[in-house]
């Protein structure tokens, strides 16, 4: 039997402050939210989704994005991003200073209208927009978050097949735009093996220079850090995770919180895997995130004697 061969590298998109912080009801102080990120820049974090750009009815948590932008955006090294739901989003995104905007759309259609309220063609035709507004824009990039790429909390198990069609809808807008395509086990309800064959039939069917491919899970069935590791050997060249755990989606009923950093981080080191993050600096920082008043958070390595942890 042949041994799986880790990577040199694997792009470590740190969640926390978006898909984390959204999940926390009650609005959280901005310079709490400030010292989190602080702490996770200091552990070596270069890429960072600081919150999105929608509605405060919505989403009250992330009402203070602009804010947490201004306060990093000069910051060298650290790649920034926001999650925008429409064109009005992307436009407040760049508005703000942010040149990556990772757009989202469900793959289901219910969670999509659950989550945006419209069907995912009326998201496709929005992102069409999206993309015009980014061709004028020198050095923006543009990230797809393909939600319930494996199962949505009110159709059950998503066939590869019902990615494809999102997603050959949506490189067709794209053109030659470079692209990052994430496929986002939104309930956590994947296994590995649907990760790998996800992965593997969509990266066959689609190939073309700037795509690139990411997956971010939710660890709400113990399989978090196994699918993260499967989608890298499988084609995935980054990975959102979240320090401490923290998260879950409010439009994924049952979905508990995103697959922990530091977590990850130990499993990719174990392999000589270079991220960059530095582990005990990390966990400092998943503390600090923990005793946030609201959070859920799910940390193995958290629970662990700091003196067995490198």
């Amino acid at each position: 039997m042949t041994a799986l061969t880790p990577p040199e590298r694997v792009a470590i998109v740190e969640v926390a402050p978006r898909d984390g912080f959204q999940s926390i009801r009650d609005p959280l102080p901005t310079a709490d939210k400030r010292r989190c990120i602080e702490a996770l820049l200091d552990a070596g974090v270069t890429r960072l989704e600081i919150g999105s750009f929608v509605s405060p009815k919505a989403i009250a948590q992330m009402a203070d994005t602009g804010d947490l932008v201004a306060a990093f955006a000069d910051r060298p090294g650290v790649r920034l991003s926001a999650l925008v739901p429409n064109l009005k989003g992307a436009e407040l995104a760049l508005a703000h200073g942010i040149r990556e905007v990772v757009y989202v759309v469900s793959v289901s259609e219910s969670h999509n209208r659950s989550n945006v309220r419209r069907s995912p063609d009326e998201s496709l035709e929005d992102l069409g927009r999206v993309i015009e507004r980014l061709r004028q824009t020198d050095g923006t990039r543009l990230r797809l978050d393909l939600g319930t790429s494996f199962d949505c909390p009110f159709e059950g198990t998503v066939a590869w097949q019902s990615v494809d069609r999102v997603l050959g809808k949506a490189l067709e807008l794209a053109g030659d735009l470079p692209l990052e395509v994430a496929l986002c086990d939104t309930t956590g309800r994947a296994s590995p093996y649907q990760v790998a064959d996800h992965f593997t039939r969509l990266r066959e069917r689609h190939v073309r220079p700037g795509l690139d491919w990411a997956f971010h899970g939710h660890d709400t069935f113990g399989m978090g850090v196994a699918n993260a590791l499967f989608a890298i050997h499988h084609g995935a060249t980054a990975v959102d995770s979240a320090c401490a755990g923290l998260g879950g989606c409010p439009f994924a009923p049952g979905a508990t919180g995103n697959t922990a950093t530091e977590d990850l981080i130990h499993a990719l080191h174990g392999g000589g895997v270079e991220t960059g993050i530095d582990l005990p600096t990390l966990l400092e920082a998943a503390d600090r995130i923990a005793a946030l008043p609201g959070g859920q958070t799910a940390s193995h390595l958290r629970q662990v004697p700091r003196d067995r942890v490198s």
